[in-house]
């Protein structure tokens, strides 16, 4: 039924919308989901979704304005156009009365980021509930209509054109046309075939998702809301045994463990302040310099990797007083650390690279900064990890060295089926990946193997998801409240479902900091550039030894992960389709460049001599720079520039708008109304309550004159 309903050529207009609901609708399963202590909410269990066009202009008071033109409502597979909001809350009612709905009997209906959609229809809307995680990004909105709009693009983590390509079971249709959107559009303006076959795609595409997700799920009320949503439950289900066909008590055994595990408020100020993400960083002796003959070597998964290591919190956190220079290296040896560190007059002796960020200073006095990292300060203040500690006194001298507030956790694995849900995650990925053909269910397994891989990187994500978070309320407008820090963090210690303790995800990062600086330390100065799990430097054949030291202790050690729970060892190593093995956590050869330019973090330019992930790509260029759509601005400047690329790759380089991929949100929340003459000379009344307008931006880079100052500096030290 679904897949006739998606295939269908007829389109309904909204005086269609009874036949319409009759077609799509007599036949649909009406699903529950059961709530605690609250009604049960019945669902129409099929796949519905929703779109518009707009159009953005500078009005008649030189203002800018946007307003939507067409919109596309899909029901069951089955597709209505329409031109004004005025046919749209028509429609929506008209369902409303014909279903039933309320706010126990909903209809779910997708739209592929919400958040904009949202902004021009919250006033046309009596909004029982708005769930948004930021401001002007609702996860789902409830109507009183009994409406609960979804937004499928947190669903499934893609763009709608990369969600189109993964669909596995109901293939839609090839787009059969394109919008030009810089042509002025009005609820007048004569779409073509084509137009309207782009338009109608869209939310065919949406459905077809949403329906492949309800085949995989059972029902709609087992879609989650979000795609961390996925992994969670994978891994809960894992850790609370609810895997198991038998009743068993692992449930209860796993929350006395989270019963264990609890943190007290301003533990959780100090957790916060240390957590940092991966180290992405260049060296300021080749920062706007082309080298040549660069390699690439990262490791193979890295974040699964380190969470597959002895080095977690697993125990409440208890106070500590340092009482002497052994007590405080005995700490750090033995646990896992947490404290504030207070450096005076701190000299950086590693000449290659700087390690603490001044952003992560509670205080920093004159500090001298290299792209941000601290070179030199008079004092700072910082809290830290032990592992964090460790990269810091390798790179730094200081005079005085004060440490408080230090909270110890006995150091160990996490749990044993958390780490099983990584491990079989990854052996499943490696396995999958370039695997041809489809599974027993009909699923390709390239579409399987996407979904291994995004769960396997999710799992580092989900721990270090924030646990006090401020509200984000929709009434009538947004609005942030700071919650109640000491009840926060009272109901994570007291919730029977987690299964997750914040620390963990603070010392994954910090683990993977101190593997990249291995490296660093290790390179010196043959270093170029580091992003996370990737270094970039010269002269590989200087350093091949370490790269084999570091891949057999770490090997051995995940070799030793097994035998402590009993793994296969094969989690560890397992073979792709062509009888390779895979071993987790190894530095891996990741490409050779002719050339390479950094001007800063995730801001470089490199000319491929070999790529092993991408086949033959000798002689192609890459662009990375953070903001910019690398397939609209390479090649803008390829053919700009030529062979004089990298020279003009620089603090001055200028993208004209139209060739960054980057457009410029303009959230207008004033009614705008007024005459509108479309391209072909159309002239309609436009009015919205709330608007985007989209623009086309332009990009500048730009290096910070106390970086360029630095530099200098460096440079004249080296003459």
């Amino acid at each position: 039924m679904f897949t006739d309903n998606l295939q269908s050529k007829r389109i309904f207009n909204p005086k269609e919308i009874e036949e319409m609901c009759k077609l799509s609708m007599d036949d649909v399963e009406i699903v529950n989901k059961r709530q605690y202590k609250k009604p049960t909410i019945h669902y129409f269990n099929c796949a519905c979704a929703f779109d518009i066009e707009t159009t953005s202009f500078i009005d008649s008071h030189n203002e800018k304005a946007a307003t939507m033109y067409v919109w596309m409502l899909g029901l069951n597979g089955f597709c209505m156009m329409g031109r004004t909001w005025e046919e749209f809350i028509s429609v929506i009612n008209t369902i409303s009365g014909i279903l039933d709905l309320n706010e126990n009997r909903r209809l779910i209906i997708g739209v592929h980021n919400l958040g904009y959609e949202f902004q021009y229809m919250r006033h046309y809307f009596e909004w029982v509930n708005v769930f948004a995680v930021e401001v002007r990004k609702p996860v789902y909105a409830l109507t009183k209509q009994g409406i609960e709009f979804r937004d499928t693009y947190i669903l499934s983590g893609y763009k709608l054109e990369t969600v189109g390509k993964n669909l596995h079971t109901y293939n839609v249709e090839k787009m059969v046309g394109d919008l030009d959107y810089k042509k002025i559009r009005n609820s007048k303006t004569v779409l073509t075939d084509k137009e309207i076959g782009y338009c109608i795609n869209d939310i065919k595409v949406v459905m077809a998702y949403l329906q492949e997700c309800i085949d995989t799920e059972g029902t709609i009320t087992k879609i989650p809301l979000t795609k961390t949503g996925y992994i969670r439950r994978y891994v809960r289900n894992a850790c609370f045994g609810y895997d198991l066909p038998e009743k068993n008590y692992k449930r209860w055994d796993y929350m006395t463990l989270m019963q264990n595990l609890t943190l007290e408020p301003g533990e959780y100020r100090m957790l916060k302040r240390a957590f940092c993400g991966g180290f992405t960083h260049p060296s300021p002796f080749y920062s706007g310099i082309v080298c040549e003959n660069v390699m690439s070597e990262d490791i193979t998964s890295s974040y699964p990797t380190q969470l597959c290591l002895p080095k977690f919190p697993m125990s409440k956190g208890k106070q500590h007083t340092i009482t002497s220079k052994k007590d405080f290296e005995e700490s750090l040896k033995l646990y896992c650390c947490l404290f504030d560190i207070e450096l005076e007059n701190v000299q950086s002796k590693f000449l290659f690279d700087a390690y603490i960020s001044r952003s992560r200073c509670n205080t920093c006095e004159n500090p001298v900064l290299s792209n941000g990292r601290v070179v030199s300060a008079d004092k700072l203040t910082i809290t830290i990890t032990e592992q964090d500690y460790n990269i810091i006194r390798n790179v730094y001298t200081w005079d005085r060295i004060k440490v408080g507030n230090m909270i110890r956790y006995k150091r160990g694995y996490l749990p044993r089926d958390f780490v099983r849900s990584v491990l079989e995650l990854y052996k499943s990925k490696t396995e999958l990946k370039g695997l041809q053909g489809e599974d027993e269910n009909g699923v390709p397994y390239s579409v399987t193997y996407l979904a291994r891989k995004e769960m396997l990187n999710a799992c580092f994500g989900m721990t270090v998801t924030d646990i006090v978070r401020d509200d984000i309320i929709y009434a009538d407008d947004w609005t942030e409240e700071e919650p109640n820090l000491e009840d926060a963090i009272e109901k994570y210690n007291t919730s029977k479902s987690r299964f997750l303790f914040y620390p963990w995800g603070v010392w994954t990062t910090a683990c993977a900091r101190t593997a990249g600086w291995a490296a660093i330390f290790n390179l010196k100065d043959d270093y170029i550039y580091c992003d996370t799990d990737s270094v970039k430097f010269k002269n590989p054949e200087k350093h091949i030894d370490f790269f084999a030291k570091y891949n057999k202790i770490i090997t051995e050690q995940l070799i030793e992960t097994c035998r402590h729970f009993d793994f296969p060892e094969e989690y560890v190593h397992p073979k792709n389709n062509k009888g390779k093995e895979k071993q987790l956590g190894v530095w891996d050869f990741d490409g050779l460049y002719d050339k390479f330019k950094t001007l800063g973090a995730k801001r470089y330019m490199l000319l491929y001599t070999e790529d092993p992930r991408n086949g033959d790509t000798a002689g192609q260029y890459s662009l990375t720079v953070s903001g910019l759509n690398k397939k609209i601005t390479l090649p803008y400047l390829l053919e700009k520039y030529g062979d004089n690329v990298f020279n003009v790759f620089d603090n001055d380089l200028y993208i004209p708008a139209g060739y960054t991929g980057k457009k410029t949100h303009t959230y207008i929340d004033d009614m705008q109304s007024g005459k509108l003459r479309d391209y072909q000379g159309n002239v309609a009344d436009y009015m919205e309550y709330s608007s985007i307008h989209l623009g086309e931006s332009d990009y500048s880079l730009s290096i910070s004159q106390e970086y360029i100052k630095f530099l200098l500096s460096i440079s004249e030290e080296i003459k």
